[in-house]
């Protein structure tokens, strides 16, 4: 929840402003405001507040506790001019409270300028508290010593054995440094020797533990094989979580184990750890190293441990056996343990810009942007973004067309394990860079698909409520589709009387097609019906107008123009187009 305070006339016409555009999160807090305030602190990732720097530092001082649990703090003066982030900057694991992307997203809403003075941000580079809570990892030594070394631009060396997809660092982080000021280690093993003061050292999830036993096992005798764990060189607060055959779901020896041992450090401590369970079905079909007859004579598979361990591994990534099946002696007789890794795979985020202006840019988008190492685009793309880019980010543009080029590079450097952000305008996955794309990308490479406002959206808001009932999107580009195959379509939609937007409507080259286009449609649509047209959506220039099927003229339309066509009920209303959903009013 994003609270929003505020005492004077212009500032809770501002806090309903930003209410509008950030949502359903965001409410706008009415009655006196410190107690407000302190009555909803514990609940809120983030605060608004339209006071002076002054008054808000003497309102919240009280309240602070830690940066890693306190809400994001920004303040906006009385006339709207800064958005500035006082508190709680950075984005942290399973909050919203990024008070630096908020004050960005606020000053983009009142047309303020924001007001950042996080080291790392004024530097644009990635901060270690970001990339910390990006791998929702536990950290061994001084985060905040390790920040500076790399603001001051020490030599420090990178350590990422797992191969992490990470986001851009700054040019004075290598994984070759000869005599490193400092060192940051990502791995999920402990160190062979104990690491000196200037290694910090990041514990990633990536852990799942396999359990096997016999019925009625003790806590102690699978707590005493969970120890294996460390002797085995793997750092317990790696576990992601514990597995097993669904027979023993209630198994209260491995559930009260699991609940004592409970490696989770993201997780609140109180909270003991599921115990993810599998058919003998499933485990059955898991290839293991150390099959046992007798296990499957048991329970109906011959492995539990292993089996369950790569199963639940598998669900977050590659998985890998790292601890085969230990069976326990002694004290811990009657349990079985193994551990699998989910192994990293690199990172492919599909990103879809809006179409030009940015506060119709999703802050989503925005914040993929600054996740990745390498945005790979068509250049007037890129130009749009490139402030929003993380320092030593390095990016891949080419010219019009090149799209199916684009698209394979933007996945083989995904394959290489780097985490890369694929842009285009509108939406990705609407005549854009996503199909290409994910033709070529497997189950090797992480996909994330990041939504935008797509041209057809854009153009619809402007010229009013056309799209208000079914509609269809067509292409008129025969580039990739014969153009035979484009008037069946548009003849389909025409006898359909689907509302149709058209999509690369007309160019120097095809100038005839969507006249043609037009002459299907004046078949079956009364001469009345209203055509749109939208020229440079959201951006310096645009333009929006209407005429008549019947008299609408192909010749002003160009590769800039979405072209929306009215269906047999699309009608004019103040001046806008309007498709009515057909609704009725029924006696009861």
């Amino acid at each position: 929840m994003i609270g929003l305070f505020a005492v004077t006339a212009a500032g809770r016409a501002g806090a309903a402003e930003l209410a509008r555009a950030l949502g359903p999160d965001a409410v706008v807090v009415d009655g006196p405001l410190r107690p407000g305030l302190e009555r909803l602190w514990p609940e809120l990732d983030a605060a608004v507040l339209f006071l002076a720097t002054g008054a808000t530092v003497r309102l919240i001082a009280p309240l602070l506790v830690d940066k890693h649990v306190d809400p994001g703090v920004v303040c906006v003066d009385e006339a709207h001019r800064f958005a500035i982030a006082l508190a709680g900057g950075h984005d942290r694991a399973g909050r919203a409270g990024g008070a630096n992307a908020l004050a960005e997203q606020v000053a983009q809403v009142l047309g303020a300028t924001a007001v950042v003075s996080t080291a790392s941000d004024a530097a644009g580079s990635t901060p270690l508290d970001e990339l910390v809570a990006l791998l929702d990892a536990a950290v061994d030594g001084d985060l905040a010593a390790a920040g500076v070394a790399l603001l001051d631009g020490e030599p420090v060396l990178l350590v990422n054995p797992l191969g992490f997809p990470l986001p851009a660092l700054p040019p004075n982080v290598s994984l070759d440094v000869g005599e490193p000021g400092w060192r940051i280690v990502i791995d999920d093993r402990l160190p062979a020797v104990p690491d000196d003061e200037r290694t910090l050292r990041l514990v990633p999830l990536t852990l799942s533990v396999g359990i096997g036993s016999v019925r009625g096992v003790s806590a102690d005798a699978v707590a005493a094989v969970l120890d294996e764990l460390a002797g085995a060189g793997l750092d317990p607060r790696a576990v992601r979580g514990y597995a097993s055959i669904d027979l023993k779901g209630d198994e209260q020896g491995i559930l009260d184990a699991v609940a004592q041992h409970g490696f989770f450090h993201g997780s609140d401590p109180a909270v003991a750890p599921a115990l993810q369970t599998y058919t003998a079905e499933q485990l059955r079909a898991v290839v293991v190293p150390n099959p046992s007859p007798v296990v499957e004579a048991e329970v109906g598979t011959p492995s539990v441990s292993e089996a369950s361990a790569l199963l639940a591994a598998a669900e977050h990534g590659r998985a890998e056996l790292v601890l085969a099946k230990v069976k326990g002696a002694g004290t811990s007789a009657g349990a079985t343990v193994a551990v699998a890794r989910s192994r990293p795979r690199g990172r492919l985020a599909v990103v879809g810009l809006g179409p030009g202006a940015a506060d119709l840019r999703t802050p989503r988008a925005e914040a993929e942007l600054r996740r990745a190492s390498v945005v790979v685009g068509l250049d007037q793309y890129v130009d749009q973004v490139r402030h929003l880019l993380r320092a030593g980010t390095e990016i891949a543009e080419t010219g019009l067309g090149q799209e199916s080029e684009r698209a394979a590079a933007a996945v083989e450097l995904a394959r290489a394990g780097r985490a890369v952000a694929l842009i285009g305008s509108g939406d990705a996955g609407v005549y854009a860079m996503a199909s290409p794309a994910l033709e070529q990308a497997g189950d090797d490479i992480e996909v994330v698909g990041v939504p935008g406002v797509t041209a057809a959206l854009a153009a619809s808001a402007v010229l009013g409520a056309p799209l208000g009932h079914d509609h269809v999107f067509i292409s008129l580009s025969d580039l990739h589709t014969p153009w035979p195959a484009i008037l069946r379509r548009v003849r389909a939609a025409a006898e359909g009387d689907f509302v149709v937007c058209f999509y690369n409507p007309r160019s120097r080259e095809r100038d005839w097609q969507l006249g043609a286009a037009l002459d299907v449609l004046r078949e079956h649509r009364p001469p009345g019906t209203p055509v749109g047209a939208v020229r440079q959506i959201s951006r310096d220039g645009e333009r929006a107008w209407t005429a008549p099927i019947g008299e609408f003229d192909p010749a002003t339309v160009d590769m800039l123009t979405t072209v929306v066509v009215g269906s047999s009920t699309t009608t004019m209303v103040g001046g806008r187009m309007v498709t009515p959903r057909g609704y009725a009013w029924m006696p009861g």
